[in-house]
Formats: C-alpha cells, structure tokens, sequence
C-alpha cells in the first residue's frame, strides 16, 4: 500500500539538498569571481563596470536615465549612484542634466568607455565560453537554460510578493 508523501519541513535542508545548495553557491560564486578576475586582469575593470558600460551601450544614444540604469541593473539607486560616481572620474561615463526632468540626470558613455568595452569583450567572451558553453553539453546548456528560466520566474514571484511559497513555479 502507498505512503502519502510527506512534504519536507521547508525550515530545513536535507543532506542532498544541502549538497545541492552548497556546490550552486560555489558555481555561482565562482562564475562571477572568475568574470571580474579575468576582466580585473586583462583590461582593468570590474564586472560592475562592465554591467554599466554594457547597458549604456546597448541604449539609444549611449545614454541613460539614472532610473533605467537602476531597472537594467536591478541594483539599488544608492549602488548605482557610486558607481557612476566612480566611472566618471575614471572618464568612462559622464553625468549630463535632464532638460525634460531637473530631478534625474542622464550617465553617457564616453568615448574611454567605449574603447574599453570594444577591447574587453571579445577576450570576457571567451572566458564565458570556455567556462559555461565548453564545459558542458549542448543537451546540458538547455537543461541549463530551461533552469535558469524557471528559478528566474520563482525569484521574480518571491519579489513581487506572491511567492511566499515558490514551489508552484517548479512544478508543471
């Protein structure tokens, strides 16, 4: 006869999901500290910064609002105020006044932080590419993909709110 399925105490990790846990916290951590070392190293930036120019680069103008900045980000404003802060006095970005809004101000990308971004990205994407696609299969990068997409969505619902519980956005 079947045994009803006990849930497990969400209080508590057992010993394979705590094995679980620990080496996505390492992979995680160690993509990231990987990324910057390699950027840190090669062309002297930060994975922060990189996050920046990429954004502005990617906008119309090579600009943006201090508040959009903060959306693409999802950083805090304080976050992205310091760093703008920072980038401008190296000369990669620069503070312009919002003529439609005194209140905001726009960051521009300058010409320095252009160049940097031209010279690090194709030696930043071969460290992805060794990292995340060469070390796995193309069957694994789906999975890989299909994951990422599901805890994305558990996330964003814990953050809106009405993820008190998450375990909906893993089930089907």
């Amino acid at each position: 006869m079947p045994t009803a399925r006990t849930r497990p105490d969400p209080r508590k990790l057992s010993a394979d999901e705590e094995e679980l846990f620990h080496a996505f916290y390492l992979m995680r951590r160690g993509f990231d500290r990987t990324l910057d070392a390699q950027l840190q190293r090669d062309d002297g930036i930060s994975i922060s910064e990189l996050e920046v120019l990429m954004a502005l680069v990617r906008s119309p103008g090579r600009r943006l609002r201090v508040r959009d900045l903060v959306a693409l980000t999802g950083w805090e404003k304080s976050r992205v105020s310091h760093q703008v802060t920072r980038m401008a006095g190296r000369g990669l970005v620069e503070r312009q006044d919002c003529a439609e809004d005194r209140r905001a101000s726009w960051i521009q990308l300058t010409g320095d932080g252009r160049r940097v971004v031209v010279r690090a990205l194709p030696q930043h994407t071969k460290t992805i590419r060794r990292i995340l696609y060469d070390a796995i299969t193309p069957e694994q990068q789906e999975t890989l993909l299909e994951i990422s997409q599901r805890m994305t969505a558990a996330m964003e619902a814990a953050l809106d709110g009405a993820g008190a519980d998450c375990t909906e956005a893993t089930t089907d």
